[in-house]
């Protein structure tokens, strides 16, 4: 029970982070967080129970930096919706590609990498779109930092926290072919 997971929101209700029941009832206990939603189940103490929190909330506003999302291939399939970015077929067996290829001095950056099909990028190979005659369904682009992207392994199992993150839905709520 001391490790549930617990939504932390800021003082403004902006999703912050998760942290485990026994750190969320510490926080609470020193007035520096208060319950907004309770789990399922108690922590007992010797002297006080408490119940479990599911979401919390700081009393104060915390200023800190967005996280900024990690360019990993998963993360670029995300952002192109397991879509081939040439062809436009989902397919679960997708490549990453280099819009502009490696060898000309393109780079390994949101902006150069796009999702392919193994068909596409073996067409396309150590050429650009222009020089292979094919064309990009969209741009690639860096992809904004929300709260979903703190949150979006828990969102699948933890409902109560939807409402506190309304974006979830157009990030992360699809499933690849």
């Amino acid at each position: 029970m001391v490790n549930a997971a617990v939504l932390v929101l800021n003082q403004n209700y902006e999703p912050i982070n998760v942290c485990n029941a026994r750190r969320a009832v510490v926080l609470i206990d020193r007035g520096k967080a208060e319950v907004v939603e309770h789990g399922e189940g108690v922590i007992r103490t010797p002297s006080l129970l408490f119940h479990l929190p599911s979401v919390i909330r700081l009393v104060h506003l915390i200023k800190r930096p967005r996280p900024q999302r990690r360019l990993t291939r998963r993360e670029i399939f995300m952002r192109d919706r397991y879509v081939c970015q040439y062809c436009g077929r989902q397919a679960r067996d997708l490549t990453l590609d280099h819009v502009v290829p490696r060898n000309r001095s393109g780079r390994h950056e949101w902006e150069n990498l796009v999702s392919a099909c193994k068909s596409c990028n073996h067409r396309k190979a150590g050429r650009t779109p222009a020089e292979a005659h094919m064309k990009l369904l969209r741009q690639p682009f860096r992809p904004r930092t929300n709260g979903c992207y703190v949150l979006h392994g828990y969102l699948e199992s933890q409902h109560e926290w939807r409402k506190f993150v309304p974006e979830w839905e157009s990030e992360y709520a699809f499933s690849p072919a």
